[in-house]
């Protein structure tokens, strides 16, 4: 894990630290996959996730976000990974994903996977690459928007 990164910040997955509202507000306003996402549809996410927050040190305050959703098995979805803007450009989200899959590592699963719009270079930075047969994936969207024009 980038130790250097997280120098005066911690990472923690206790529930009973996150801020809820301040992560719902994260989300729903400056997350292009989730802006306006209602209140209640995040805390049922939020209520069926492994949960990663990132706070400073000391202070306590919550400066990133990020949500696995996992069977702890075979298969894992990394999702909603925000850092705050105010800590943005110190190699934080590398370093919560790094964490993550640190977390993840003993539970001997299959794969981890995630989706990006435009954040494909922090994600190599773990390990992450396209899909090697992407005809083999499908997805059944009950409320699919389509491709997101980037």
């Amino acid at each position: 894990m980038n130790d250097h990164a997280l120098d005066g910040y911690e990472i923690s997955t206790d529930p009973a630290r996150l801020d809820a509202d301040l992560v719902h507000y994260w989300l729903a306003t400056d997350a292009y996959w989730a802006v306006d996402r209602p209140r209640e549809l995040h805390d049922r996410a939020v209520a069926g996730s492994l949960n990663f927050g990132l706070y400073v040190s000391g202070s306590g305050r919550q400066a990133g976000y990020a949500r696995v959703v996992t069977d702890h098995a075979t298969f894992a979805w990394l999702c909603d990974v925000y850092i705050c803007r105010d800590d943005r450009g110190r190699g934080l989200g590398t370093a919560l994903i790094e964490a993550i899959a640190d977390h993840l590592t003993p539970c001997g699963l299959s794969r981890l996977t995630l989706a990006t719009k435009d954040a494909h270079g922090v994600y190599e930075k773990v390990g992450f690459r396209t899909l090697v047969s992407p005809e083999q994936w499908m997805t059944l969207g009950l409320i699919d928007p389509g491709p997101v024009d980037i």
